[in-house]
C-alpha cells in the first residue's frame, strides 16, 4: 500500500461529479488511517491497490456524488485471469464505497447485472447495449441535478 504525499486529491473545485467504468488499474484512495482488505488475485501483481492520502484530501471526494459501474466476467479466484484480476478490482471498489459513504459522501457502486443490463467486458462503452448503460449515467446525473 502506498500513500499519496505532498499531492493533492482534487487539484479545482471544478469537478462536479465523477461517473467511472469499470476504474481499476490505479490505487482506490482511502484515508491513510483507513487503508483496506486487499483481496489478492491469483497473480498477486494483477491485485487491485488502494493509497492511503491525508483525511482532509479524502474528505474532498465526499464532497461531490461518485459513481462505479462494473460489468460481468468479475470473479475472484476464477481461472480466468481477467475475471480473476477485476473481481480484485470490484471487491476494492466496495470498500471505497463503503468508505466514501461512512464519511457522509455520496457513492453508488453499481454491478450492472445486478440491474439487468447483461454481457459486458471491460470495456462497457463498446459494448452492443452501450445505449442502455449511458442510459443509466444520464439518468443518474438527472437524479444529481447536474444535467444542465
Amino acid at each position: 500500500m502506498r500513500t499519496l504525499e505532498g499531492r493533492k486529491v482534487l487539484r479545482t473545485d471544478k469537478v462536479k461529479a465523477i461517473i467511472a467504468y469499470e476504474p481499476g488499474g490505479t490505487p482506490f484512495l482511502f484515508p491513510e488511517t483507513e487503508m483496506p482488505k486487499i483481496t489478492d488475485a491469483r497473480f498477486k501483481a494483477l491485485s487491485a491497490s488502494a493509497m492511503g492520502v491525508p483525511m482532509g484530501d479524502f474528505l474532498k471526494l465526499t464532497k461531490i456524488p461518485i459513481i462505479l459501474y462494473y460489468g460481468d466476467y468479475i470473479r475472484i479466484g476464477s481461472e480466468n485471469v481477467g475475471e480473476d484480476k477485476w473481481g480484485t478490482e470490484y471487491a476494492m471498489a466496495q470498500q471505497f464505497v463503503e468508505t466514501i459513504n461512512r464519511h457522509g459522501g455520496d457513492a453508488t457502486l453499481v454491478h450492472l447485472p445486478d440491474v439487468g443490463i447483461k454481457g459486458n467486458s471491460h470495456f462497457l462503452m463498446q459494448e452492443k447495449n452501450n445505449r442502455e448503460i449511458l442510459e443509466l449515467a444520464l439518468k443518474w446525473l438527472h437524479e444529481k441535478g447536474l444535467d444542465k
